[in-house]
């Protein structure tokens, strides 16, 4: 087991080091240790409106879904495997050409990921706050606290995801019987009182009582799910072989009015066909969401005068981006480079399958309009989200190209990501807050958007992906 773990993070490095320089990658711990201490250095300034323990949960619910995130490798790992990093010849796929077991290869999978993640985002994150402490007044001790109950938030959701996703590689039956009786018992746990934030996450609890109970309970919900993942695990789906129509010229026909008719069809039938089917918009997308708009309930209590369309429209805006994530994720240029077609035109196809699948969010904003009675802000609303959208969008298509999966772990590509983006939503954001309408505002993202896409149209159209 120890050879093999270390053989996987050899060849994590070895993957994302090669994409963009050892230097690049090995500093983007460092990048997520500055911010979080340039945020942590701001804690006073909102503690009147903000809570310190309101701050507290909404990291330990972003790592929670970060670990979510990760874990949902068990849903979509054969997509990776075969048509992302077929040519790297992962060691997570050796069982199928050495004698080495597949839960063997699982568990250290999920080792090395834990490890992986918690050096790259959740201690540089806790070593960001713990160096800001002496100057907000706070005990440096909270910093070891953080670093642990973070960690115990990750590692929660990566149990969860990896434990569903099992599930679901067995029986789709199954994974709908556990999520129904896990609903079950969390309306039955509303009913009885239990509604405290601390008794349905743990690792919260442990971070705001560091007690025996908390830290037992989170390890408890953390081992069990995943000593299940990796007893039972399994990459061969109930659905072994798939047989379809040859649907890419009825269904180019249908878009042909948009151009890059055959594009737009093959990266539908992409998404379709590949695994995880709704699975994977749920874990990716639907979740984040929820999530998201739990938060801004929390933060309705505590800020007055937001309006949580509003901001729940610019959160969505760049959520949303990630379509575009899922639209590069299962092709690079390489496969078309034996065509006459150029890296402007897949990115303009790209662009065009982004603007349909982002019916999707804002089907979801319209749902959230109706559901929260807020009619009133929908339309500054809608124009945020479409203007987030759009310039989170053409940041990425900038600064990444057809490979944001991969380039965004450059440390300095996503220090240009987070400064690209991150003034222009807090203003939109405190915008809002002053006057709703003033989300309007949000519409003179247009103009750079469309320069940013002019502009990365033609930066990536000589740019190869290196090799693994």
């Amino acid at each position: 087991m120890p050879d093999l773990f270390i053989a996987m993070v050899k060849e994590e490095w070895r993957i994302h080091s090669t994409i963009f320089g050892s230097l690049g990658f090995a500093l983007f711990p460092a990048v997520v240790a500055i911010f979080a201490f340039l945020g942590s250095l701001t804690l006073p300034l909102f503690a009147d409106v903000l809570p310190y323990a309101v701050v507290a949960l909404l990291a330990h619910i972003l790592f929670l879904l970060m670990g979510v995130m990760v874990g949902s490798f068990g849903l979509m790992g054969r997509e990776f495997m075969n048509r992302r990093f077929g040519q790297a010849s992962l060691v997570a796929y050796a069982s199928r050409s050495l004698p080495i077991s597949e839960r063997r290869i699982f568990a250290a999978f999920l080792v090395k990921d834990t490890v992986y993640y918690i050096l790259l985002y959740v201690l540089p994150f806790a070593a960001g706050f713990t160096a800001a402490t002496p100057f907000i007044s706070l005990d440096p001790g909270y910093g070891l606290l953080a670093f642990v109950s973070l960690a115990l938030a990750f590692l929660l959701g990566l149990s969860a995801a990896c434990f569903l996703s099992t599930l679901y590689a067995h029986s789709v039956a199954l994974l709908a019987g556990t999520v129904a009786a896990l609903a079950v018992l969390a309306l039955a746990a509303l009913r009885l009182g239990a509604t405290a934030v601390p008794a349905v996450l743990p690792p919260y609890a442990f971070f705001l009582d560091p007690a025996a109970e908390p830290l037992a309970l989170s390890l408890l919900l953390i081992l069990v799910p995943a000593a299940v993942s990796v007893i039972f695990v399994t990459f061969e789906y109930p659905d072994r072989t798939k047989r379809f129509a040859n649907s890419l010229d009825p269904f180019a026909e249908r878009v042909r009015t948009l151009g890059s008719a055959h594009f737009i069809a093959k990266d539908a039938l992409d998404l379709l066909r590949s695994e995880g089917g709704a699975g994977k918009v749920i874990f990716s997308f639907l979740l984040p969401l929820g999530l998201v708009w739990v938060c801004l309930q929390v933060l309705i209590q505590f800020i007055p005068g937001i309006d949580p369309l509003v901001v729940f429209a610019v959160l969505l805006g760049v959520i949303s981006a990630t379509i575009y994530n899922w639209l590069t994720e299962f092709d690079s240029f390489s496969s078309y480079a034996f065509l006459p077609v150029e890296v402007s035109e897949v990115i303009d196809a790209k662009l065009k399958s982004y603007g349909l699948a982002n019916l999707l969010p804002a089907t979801v904003l319209v749902l959230a309009a109706a559901t929260a009675g807020g009619a009133g802000t929908f339309l500054p609303a809608l124009a945020t989200f479409l203007s987030v959208s759009a310039y989170t969008l053409a940041v990425t298509v900038y600064l990444t190209g057809l490979y944001p999966n991969v380039m965004l772990y450059s440390a300095g590509v996503f220090v240009r990501y987070l400064l690209a983006i991150s003034p222009a939503l807090l203003l939109l954001i405190f915008a809002s807050i002053i006057d709703p309408y003033y989300a309007f505002l949000s519409l003179l993202l247009i103009a750079p958007a469309a320069l940013l896409l002019s502009r990365g149209r033609t930066k990536w159209q000589a740019w190869e992906m290196p090799g693994y």
